[in-house]
């Protein structure tokens, strides 16, 4: 099965890009998946691979890891990444772009895109913990409940990424530090890179959980997950930008760890987003930018421009 060939109907419709996505055939997904599950095992270890780094030494990567975290939503639409088929081809579309260096997800996802054949001679990064389930009253007890160090290594991905959000006045957050710990730890150890994604955290006024981007709690943020484990060699920063986008040059003096940008949601205004990105891009420790529903799930619904934008602001 290859991403450009897989015959099939698209589910969505009214998006600016629709006739330029390739179609999946999830009933020829499914086929396989339940006839020849070996088929993806096989496909890994067939997969084409490249460097880390490559060219420029910038990473441009596409995230798709939120719906095993319960977070299938894009703006005012809940639901919007509950369509298998219509996000595969967003991310078929996406990593066919000059430009685009490899995917962030969980294992489902990684699964189909290697039977498709996508991730030829791309960074293959495995999500780690999705424990923290959005919306649940646990939501900061974030477990480590996807991609293993050994799982990483045993498909030959390229690298692992984990979620950090701490509350200080959530117990729960203890455990998520001490698992995140021990998660860099395996990494190093198999001298896999893992990016980690820091936040403080509070309850908001609904009970859930508001990650604070004031430069104070993002450079505290920085500080906390740049010491953790007993090496630091194999560890990346996946960072936020400020709230006052002036602030990231000091806040980025925290540490000298290399850091990828986190793109978010950004709703209707993407080029408000561009312009943020742009300026944190400029900074010497910010090696790329790794971004997902902003880019899979346009305002105007044009992936291949928005995914072309960001490319061009590397």
């Amino acid at each position: 099965m290859r991403a450009g060939r897989v015959a099939g109907t698209h589910t969505e419709g009214g998006d600016g890009d629709t006739a330029r996505r390739p179609r999946i055939d999830v009933a020829e997904l499914v086929r396989v998946r339940a006839a020849r599950p070996e088929a993806i095992a096989e496909a890994a270890a067939r997969r084409a691979r490249r460097p880390l780094l490559d060219g420029g030494g910038r990473l441009m990567i596409v995230a798709a890891d939120h719906p095993a975290r319960g977070a299938l939503g894009v703006g005012d639409r809940d639901l919007a990444m509950a369509n298998r088929a219509g996000l595969l081809e967003r991310l078929c579309l996406a990593l066919s772009r000059p430009g685009v260096d490899g995917v962030l997800a969980s294992a489902d996802i990684l699964d189909d895109l290697l039977l498709l054949g996508a991730l030829e001679h791309k960074i293959v990064m495995g999500s780690m913990n999705r424990g923290g389930l959005h919306g649940a009253s646990f939501e900061l007890d974030d477990r480590f409940t996807g991609h293993r160090p050994e799982d990483i290594e045993r498909l030959g991905f390229d690298a692992g990424k984990l979620l950090l959000r701490l509350d200080y006045t959530d117990p729960g957050s203890l455990t998520t530090l001490e698992s995140a710990a021990r998660a860099v730890d395996a990494m190093a150890a198999r001298r896999l890179p893992v990016f980690v994604e820091p936040f403080i955290s509070h309850r908001g006024p609904q009970g859930g959980p508001v990650n604070d981007l004031s430069a104070e709690a993002v450079t505290r943020s920085l500080a906390i997950a740049s010491g953790l484990g007993g090496s630091s060699a194999y560890t990346w920063l996946k960072v936020p930008v400020t709230e006052n986008p002036d602030d990231m040059a000091r806040v980025m003096e925290t540490s000298t760890l290399p850091a990828v940008l986190l793109g978010g949601d950004v709703g209707d205004d993407q080029e408000a987003a561009y312009e943020k990105w742009r300026g944190a891009l400029r900074l010497p420790t910010v090696r790329g930018l790794v971004a997902g529903r902003s880019l899979l799930y346009p305002a105007d619904g044009d992936v291949a421009a928005a995914v072309d934008t960001a490319v061009g602001l590397l």
